[in-house]
C-alpha cells in the first residue's frame, strides 16, 4: 500500500487520482506512526519551503519520514516535496530541510540573462533523463509540467537522475538509493506522468 503524506501543504487529491487511473489504491496519510506500515511513502507539495516544514514539525513527521527513508522502502518526495528533501532552502531566509540528500535549494538567477528569465517557472518543459527505473519505458527527453521558483542544487552529481533547460540546466530529478524526488507535477503531466507513477509503483 501506497501512503501520500498529508501535512496540509499538497494538491493531495490531484495526486490520489492520477494513482487511481492506474487503477492503483492509495491512502492520504496524516498519522506519522503510520508510515512505517506503508510500502512506499510519498511526500507532495505546494507553497513554500519555510511553511512546509514548520507544518511537518507540528505533526511530529520529520522522524517518521526519516525513520521510513531508513527503511531502504521506495519514497518520492514531488515538487515542493522534492526540495523539502534536501538539506536546506534559502526561500524567504534559510531553512533546514529533512536533509536526506546532500545539497541545497535556490532560486532561479534571474539576472544573468538579456531578458531576466520568468519566474516562476511554469508550463511544459523537457526532463533529460538518466537510465533511472523512474523513467522506464521513456524517451531520454521527456516533457512534463512545472511550476516553480526555487529548484535543487545536489552536492553530489550521482545523486542527479533529470535536468531541465530554463535559462540554463538544472536539476529536476534526483535519486538516492530508495529516496527519489521529482520537480515537475507528475499528477499534471498526463502519459508522461503518469508512467512516471506507474514506474515506482512497480519499484
Amino acid at each position: 500500500m501506497i501512503a501520500i503524506v498529508d501535512y496540509n501543504m499538497g494538491n493531495l487529491a490531484s495526486v490520489q487520482n492520477a494513482f487511481a487511473k492506474l487503477g492503483k489504491n492509495t491512502v492520504v496519510e496524516s498519522d506519522p506512526d503510520k508510515f512505517k506500515n506503508y510500502d512506499k511513502l510519498i511526500l507532495p507539495g505546494v507553497g513554500a519551503f519555510g511553511d512546509a516544514m514548520q507544518h511537518l514539525r507540528e505533526r511530529n513527521m520529520i522522524n517518521a519520514i526519516k525513520e521510513f527513508a531508513a527503511s531502504g522502502k521506495p519514497m518520492i518526495g514531488i515538487c515542493l516535496g522534492m526540495q523539502l528533501l534536501f538539506q536546506s532552502s534559502e526561500e524567504f531566509g534559510t531553512h533546514e530541510g529533512l536533509g536526506l540528500i546532500k545539497g541545497s535549494v535556490t532560486a532561479f538567477d534571474t539576472t544573468a540573462f538579456s531578458e531576466p528569465l520568468k519566474v516562476p517557472h511554469m508550463g511544459w518543459n523537457r526532463m533529460f533523463t538518466t537510465d533511472h527505473p523512474l523513467f522506464k519505458n521513456l524517451d531520454e527527453a521527456h516533457y512534463l509540467y512545472f511550476v516553480h521558483t526555487y529548484h535543487v542544487n545536489c552536492a553530489d552529481e550521482n545523486d542527479i537522475i533529470g535536468t531541465t533547460e530554463y535559462g540554463y540546466k538544472f536539476t529536476s530529478a534526483v535519486a538516492h538509493g530508495n529516496i527519489m524526488g521529482i520537480q515537475p507535477h507528475p499528477e499534471k503531466s498526463h502519459d508522461n506522468g503518469l508512467k512516471i507513477l506507474e514506474n515506482f509503483i512497480n519499484l
